[in-house]
């Protein structure tokens, strides 16, 4: 019966990836450019705004999961940044992907399916730290220069997470016909970041598989136990601690792939992080899941 429950959560998921991933294999063609601006600049804008305003998680255990995030980051951050440090590695090429994960495209359904709104609250609340990060720190990591706040406030994941915070704090809420509208578009974003996803693994190409497989068991591994820490650190609830790990372990995200291109980092090197961490997610979270369900049910 675990082995069933855990399918439950993870073949919707990767089956929309699969999809997205055989269209393009069979010479379908995919519009990446405009899905990915209609999820990035609305419907994951949407979801996340939606998300943390209509949210009926306590303040406290907000403060709390958002405290136990950045701590859990920071760690992962000064591990990877000794790793390439003594390992002479290039850390704008390694270092962001190896710190920020998938918590977008994998995270989010993988949260809804196993935890439901409740848990889809709470991964909201790390991907949005993550979005944070990876869009001021993870920047600074792969360019090497410092983001500008005019960049920061051009980001509408960012702006959303702002203005749902504002509304999460104050109690406000949008109007019921407004709020109709943004959670439609908000529906959108988990399909739509799956399927791209799965088209963007397979237009990938990548090489010295071996070297990103033994970093991706590393990255795991590493964020894994930084979690784990962490979560019996701040005394974490069920629900929160498992979304926390969830959320920490997913695989390299295709965003970390994006900046090395247009920042000119080692992007092929970034691109096989990306696949084989991506190909090892379907072996190590449904064993997240298993043990989720069968030793912490």
């Amino acid at each position: 019966m675990t082995v069933l429950k855990v399918l439950e959560v993870i073949f919707p998921v990767f089956s929309l990836a699969a999809l997205g991933f055989l269209w393009v294999r069979l010479g379908f063609e995919y519009p990446i450019k405009f899905v990915t601006r209609l999820s990035t600049m609305i419907a994951v804008p949407c979801l996340v705004f939606v998300s943390l305003m209509g949210t009926t998680i306590k303040t406290e255990n907000i403060i709390i999961l958002g405290t136990a995030t950045f701590s859990t980051y920071f760690i992962v951050m000064l591990i990877f940044f000794c790793f390439i440090r003594f390992r002479n590695m290039n850390s704008q090429t390694y270092l962001a992907p190896l710190v920020f994960g998938n918590t977008g495209n994998i995270g989010l359904p993988l949260a809804y399916l196993s935890f439901g709104d409740v848990g889809l609250d709470y991964a909201v609340i790390i991907f949005s730290i993550t979005a944070i990060l990876s869009f001021s720190i993870g920047i600074w990591f792969v360019s090497a220069n410092p983001i500008s706040l005019k960049i920061l406030k051009s980001e509408p994941l960012l702006v959303a997470t702002i203005l749902g915070a504002i509304f999460l704090l104050t109690g406000w809420s949008t109007p019921q016909f407004l709020t109709s509208t943004l959670d439609l578009f908000a529906q959108m974003a988990i399909p739509l970041m799956l399927i791209t996803l799965g088209v963007a693994v397979a237009s990938l190409e990548a090489k010295d598989l071996k070297n990103a497989l033994t970093l991706s068991i590393l990255k795991f591994l590493i964020c894994i136990l930084s979690g784990i820490v962490v979560g019996h650190l701040f005394s974490l609830d069920k629900i929160s601690f498992w979304i926390l790990l969830l959320q920490i372990s997913t695989p390299v995200a295709v965003t970390s792939y994006l900046l090395a291109s247009k920042y000119r980092a080692d992007a092929t090197t970034v691109a096989g992080l990306v696949i084989v961490s991506t190909c090892l997610s379907l072996v190590l979270i449904p064993a997240i899941f298993f043990i989720q369900l069968h030793y912490f049910p």
